[in-house]
């Protein structure tokens, strides 16, 4: 099996990690992947996550600081985004707005993880109209969520 591995350049965009021989499981089958970026400040919750999804089909993008995901989100079309809401150099649900704001269908295309069970993060993931899942997670229900965020596809809809 190849994998290949797209570290950030020097504009912060990220890194890639994909598949190229996996076949999509659980994303619709279109002629393209459904493109999910993967927000998070922690490298190992984001490679996994992005090993995970790549494997059930999907082209995973990931971004490590809110910097790095608003120059993916302002340069690069995306079907889903999943973000924590917690991150060093900017909030989640500040990501999610501005990411909205550029892509409008993230709006009602984004799940939040959080290990934040607060009140206060509770309101803030409340007041964005986002499904969220606490960390840690179940990865099948990171693909349940993701599947029903996707996109249907024109042969799906037609």
């Amino acid at each position: 099996m190849t994998w290949k591995v797209v570290l950030g350049s020097a504009d912060g965009s990220g890194s890639r990690m994909a598949n190229p021989q996996t076949q999509p499981k659980s994303a619709p089958p279109t002629g393209d992947r459904v493109r999910v970026l993967v927000v998070d400040d922690e490298p190992s919750i984001c490679k996994a996550l992005c090993i995970a999804l790549s494997e059930e089909g999907y082209e995973a993008i990931a971004a490590h600081t809110g910097e790095s995901a608003l120059a993916i989100i302002r340069n690069e079309h995306l079907d889903v985004m999943i973000v924590d809401l917690r991150i060093n150099d900017m909030r989640g649900d500040v990501i999610f707005e501005v990411a909205a704001g550029h892509q409008p269908h993230l709006r009602y295309q984004t799940l939040f993880i959080t290990g934040d069970i607060t009140d206060r993060a509770a309101k803030l993931i409340e007041a964005c109209h986002c499904n969220m899942l606490p960390k840690p997670f179940d990865l099948h229900d990171v693909f349940a969520a993701i599947a029903e965020l996707t996109p249907r596809s024109k042969d799906q809809t037609a």
